[in-house]
């Protein structure tokens, strides 16, 4: 998984990673050598001994990469406003593997903004994998989860995955088929 283009880094600190893909949250130490090799959306994908790893743009630091901030909103934000960042923060998911974010590779379905009273939003994200047996799921969904939390005024996310209808190469933007040689 070492490629050309990979970045050989020495962690600054200990945190958490998330092992790609079976999900599974393992501490990486201070001081160990890894590579990474995409650092797409505001995370990054690094290579420890022949094992994938994701870390949160949080965690930048400890590879010597700025953290990424937050996204905001104006005070007066409006409904379109929140609908915005929301789908902004949704193309600021990737897999692991692939350097075209979800939403331009036609991942999501569905995504329902629901205000309550108070201001604040419930958020219902209906998404697929690009195979039923892809081990990405559950890393996929909770970035998804993670990063449409971090919108303000938005309280709950719900992510659904859903198999029906089945995702094909058709439902992928020219810009997506473009990048990955597909055109």
């Amino acid at each position: 998984m070492i490629t050309s283009n990979s970045e050989l880094v020495t962690t600054s600190r200990d945190f958490i990673a998330v092992l790609v893909p079976q999900g599974d949250k393992v501490h990486i130490p201070e001081g160990t050598e890894c590579h990474i090799t995409q650092a797409l959306g505001g995370s990054y994908t690094i290579y420890i001994q022949g094992r994938l790893f994701r870390v949160d743009g949080m965690d930048a630091d400890a590879l010597g990469k700025e953290q990424v901030a937050g996204p905001e909103l104006p005070p007066d934000a409006s409904d379109e406003d929140v609908e915005k960042l929301v789908w902004d923060q949704m193309r600021t998911c990737f897999d692991p593997e692939i350097p075209v974010d979800i939403v331009e590779l036609g991942l999501i379905y569905e995504c329902e903004i629901h205000q309550e009273e108070d201001g604040q939003r419930n958020i219902d994200i209906q998404m697929t994998l690009t195979a039923p047996g892809c081990g990405m799921g559950d890393i996929l969904v909770d970035d998804v989860k993670a990063k449409v939390s971090k919108v303000p005024t938005v309280k709950n996310v719900a992510v659904e995955l859903v198999f029906d209808p089945p995702w094909n190469q058709g439902m992928m933007t020219d810009a997506a088929k473009l990048q990955l040689g597909m055109m």
